[in-house]
């Protein structure tokens, strides 16, 4: 994609591209990458409703339960952009592999564990993992869909599944833990694994990249170090409070190791994350665009489960079933988005107008109460929140790797993985403190009776649901100032030119 300017800097021929799957299979290969990134998905949820069980099971305490969610998150955060360069300098068939593959392994590890230690070490080894994972997946379908509509219809399920994967994941753990045990929503990833595996093994060509220029060392290091502080640091502020040199100490060290990073890249040789993927103005709005669709997405999944099932009672599977119309029409203007709006309009109005809509179903969330019915309260704004994130997060994710030159398409596909992990986590964190804060403040000098606890714990979900509204007005706002107008179009080389 690309529009005139004087500053652009368009690039010499690109390199031969490393080859990723058969012309003829592309769609098997679609269907590969969509089961990997499902799993990875689907797992930063499907633990959280079976961790009562789990925690009665190997009787860990209630300081030690934020472990088995925050050590996925901490090393699958912070290892990104290093799953993703790998991806460029090694093959993106074989880390493909080795991430299904190991994740497959770390499930069955965390699965079977025996006390608190090794699902911790399990759950640690599934984001290690799930960072190879991710980026290869998203680069393999960058690469592999390059027709423009064969590319939305693409985007349009990968993104789908990227933004309903939370919610399948609440209804899978409510199943798994209702009927089997809780150790299935772990294992239940090794199906998931020996589909993907199979299928990359047949579909994917094997090939290995034509130019291995060599890893950024220190630039490893200081991003490493760094967003594993900013994850480590916002999800401290769920149990200590935001004046603990648990929170800011990391979060301020995570933004000395972040800036660091930054001014690195500008004199490296070989840099972790070129800034060409980054400064070009349309992929910066994707990725704003996509951290903050992260913190709503993750936010509205936390507090509609704790109001799904504290103040109406309903149970695990009931909970995962609530958000089913969601989660279809996610998928529906996912499509219509990628494949027909993006083409014709360009990002520029399309993304803003799904943040739009997310915003207004975040703001008619305040409106539940106590006794409110599903089908008249909770089915439309989940109704309008699902197309609103259909038809902002997918071209998005489109506009975010389009164009990228061949050697940068793992880190670039890594990026956008980093802002949606990153934004998730931050976004949790935060709303769930200023949730807990609004909730306290309620019930100074109301007493302590079940009715007063439970709109105390009303009023915390309102006001989560208001800062996560405001988030996607932000979003609006950023998407509008920094997206250019008109349809995507290709450069002459097939690669976006690079606007400074």
């Amino acid at each position: 994609m690309s529009t005139p300017s004087t500053s652009s800097v368009s690039r010499a021929a690109p390199q031969p591209a490393e080859p990723t799957g058969r012309a003829d299979h592309r769609w098997q290969i679609l269907v590969v990458i969509a089961l990997a990134q499902l799993m990875v998905v689907l797992d930063a949820t499907v633990v959280n409703i079976a961790l009562p069980s789990a925690q009665k099971a190997l009787g860990f305490s209630d300081g030690n339960r934020q472990w088995i969610v925050t050590a996925y998150s901490l090393a699958f955060g912070s290892l990104l952009l290093l799953g993703g360069r790998l991806a460029d300098l090694i093959g993106r068939r074989l880390v493909f592999l080795i991430g299904v593959a190991g994740f497959a392994g770390a499930s069955a590890l965390a699965g079977a564990a025996g006390n608190f230690e090794v699902l911790v070490t399990g759950r640690a080894l599934q984001g290690l993992f799930g960072a190879l994972l991710a980026p290869a997946a998203l680069s393999l379908l960058n690469t592999t869909f390059t027709d423009p509509k064969e590319r939305g219809t693409a985007f349009g399920v990968f993104g789908a599944i990227g933004g309903a994967g939370g919610g399948v994941g609440l209804l899978l753990g409510g199943l798994l833990t209702e009927h089997f045990s809780w150790r299935w929503t772990l294992y239940v990833n090794l199906v998931f694994a020996a589909l993907a595996f199979a299928g990359a093994l047949v579909f994917l060509r094997k090939g290995a990249p034509t130019e291995r220029p060599r890893l950024d060392l220190p630039g490893t290091l200081l991003v490493t170090a760094g967003l594993f502080g900013l994850v480590y640091g916002f999800s401290n502020a769920e149990t200590h409070h935001w004046g603990s040199p648990m929170t800011w100490g990391f979060l301020a060290g995570a933004g000395v190791l972040l800036v660091a990073f930054v001014a690195w890249q500008t004199r490296a040789a070989h840099p972790l994350l070129p800034l060409r993927v980054l400064l070009d103005r349309d992929r910066g709005a994707s990725f704003t665009v996509l951290a903050i669709s992260g913190a709503g997405i993750f936010g509205v999944f936390l507090f509609l489960t704790y109001y799904l099932q504290l103040s109406l009672h309903y149970s695990p599977v009931r909970t995962g079933l609530a958000f089913l119309p969601m989660i279809g029409a996610m998928i529906v203007t996912a499509q219509l988005a990628t494949t027909n709006l993006l083409p014709r309009f360009g990002p520029r109005p399309v993304v803003p107008a799904g943040m739009a809509l997310s915003a207004a179903a975040m703001a008619w969330l305040t409106a539940l109460g106590l006794h409110s019915s599903y089908a008249a309260d909770v089915l439309p704004p989940l109704l309008l929140l699902g197309a609103g994130i259909g038809i902002a997060l997918p071209p998005a994710m489109a506009v975010a790797t389009s164009g990228v030159a061949e050697q940068d398409a793992g880190v670039a596909s890594a990026a956008v993985n980093t802002m949606q992990q990153v934004g998730g986590s931050v976004g949790t964190a935060l709303l769930n403190t200023l949730a807990a804060s609004a909730a306290t403040r309620y019930l100074a000098g109301r007493g302590a009776g079940a009715e007063v606890l439970a709109r105390s714990q009303l009023h915390g979900y309102d006001t989560a649901y208001w800062w996560a509204a405001g988030f996607f007005v932000a979003g609006v706002l950023l998407a509008v100032a920094l997206h250019r107008s008109g349809a995507p179009r290709p450069s002459e080389e097939g690669v976006m030119h690079v606007h400074m």
